[in-house]
């Protein structure tokens, strides 16, 4: 249905089909969404919910039946769990969403293994540990696994151990480290992101055909570009940590994302979040100079306007491209 889809729209771009054609055309290709598509996609929805449903709740057994249970029962129940998921995504398979829908909950309930093993024996460990624990050992099923959703996951294990390291170690860089141990913690998240986006994106664009769902590169460009707005927003706003390094980053960033999003792959939502970002940078540069220096009221609806005229200018800029999109 989505590549008949695109051959009309396609045609259409052409000059071949009218705009008051392109329903009758859908309609005549089987494009439109049938009520058997809408089952499939609330089968395909309801699976990933039970599967991940089901590793939460047996976190949340052993958070509330704690006390009463032995260390046997607790390790046996995870490991069973483990060991069932690990079957049925073998007796599957993973071309099989059932069998990749399996291997995400077995990777959530090593997680609940680890965190079982410090727990119960407390080992000392930070939390850090345990996280890049997790992802090292998942590892191996992320690679035979060949489906998004779980390579996100693991690039949020990644993220998420980086952080809680730099909340326990805010000296990891030395002196740097300590006295701007938030823009550093923003660097190092922003440039993991960034080349997983990249990675990502070059291995789309190379046909390969697991990396090609579009929502998970949505997320990673979210992070990108909220981190690097937020390096921008603290290089304004604070004045002691103000660098020309955080800026001439963030307009490379802004400039290379509007050429490839706009001419390479044209990706609407990611133009989108670079409208947002200048909106939020623009208007922190008005709020440190009027706010401080000036009349509230009027720089309040000094700084009212531009929003509004941004949104609006932004609006009209992503009206046109989708509208260049979908004639």
């Amino acid at each position: 249905m989505t590549s008949h889809r695109k051959q009309i729209l396609q045609w259409a771009r052409q000059g071949h089909l009218k705009k008051d054609s392109l329903p009758n055309a859908f309609r005549l290709a089987e494009a439109e969404p049938c009520p058997g598509d809408w089952g499939q996609f609330l089968d395909g929805l309801m699976l990933w919910f039970g599967a991940i449903f089901m590793a939460i709740g047996v976190i949340f057994f052993f958070a509330f039946n704690w006390q009463e249970m032995g260390r046997l029962a607790k390790f046996g129940l995870v490991e069973i769990c483990i060991v069932a998921a690990v079957a049925i995504c073998w007796k599957l398979g993973l071309d099989r969403l059932s069998g990749k829908a399996a291997l995400f909950a077995a990777t959530l309930l090593i997680g609940a293994l680890l965190a079982l093993v410090g727990q119960t024996y407390q080992t000392g460990a930070d939390p850090w540990q345990l996280f890049a624990t997790w992802a090292l050992m998942v590892l191996p099923w992320v690679a035979i696994g060949r489906f998004g959703a779980l390579l996100l996951f693991w690039i949020g294990l990644v993220n998420l151990s980086l952080l809680l390291y730099f909340q326990t170690f805010p000296r990891a860089f030395g002196w740097i480290g300590l006295l701007f141990s938030t823009e550093t913690l923003l660097w190092t998240l922003f440039v993991l992101n960034t080349v997983a986006l990249g990675l990502w994106e070059f291995a789309a664009q190379r046909k390969v055909a697991w990396l090609g769902e579009r929502w998970p590169l949505r997320v990673l460009a979210f992070a990108s570009g909220g981190l690097i707005t937020t390096l921008a927003v603290l290089a304004l706003v604070d004045s002691r940590h103000f660098n020309l390094l955080e800026m001439a980053t963030y307009f490379v960033w802004l400039a290379a994302g509007c050429v490839i999003y706009r001419h390479k792959i044209q990706d609407i939502f990611v133009l989108t979040g670079g409208v947002l970002s200048v909106i939020i940078v623009v208007t922190a540069w008005l709020a440190k100079q009027l706010l401080f220096h000036g009349e509230s009221a009027g720089a309040l609806l000094m700084i009212g306007m531009t929003v509004i005229g941004l949104s609006a200018a932004g609006g009209f800029w992503l009206k046109s491209i989708a509208q260049e999109k979908n004639p």
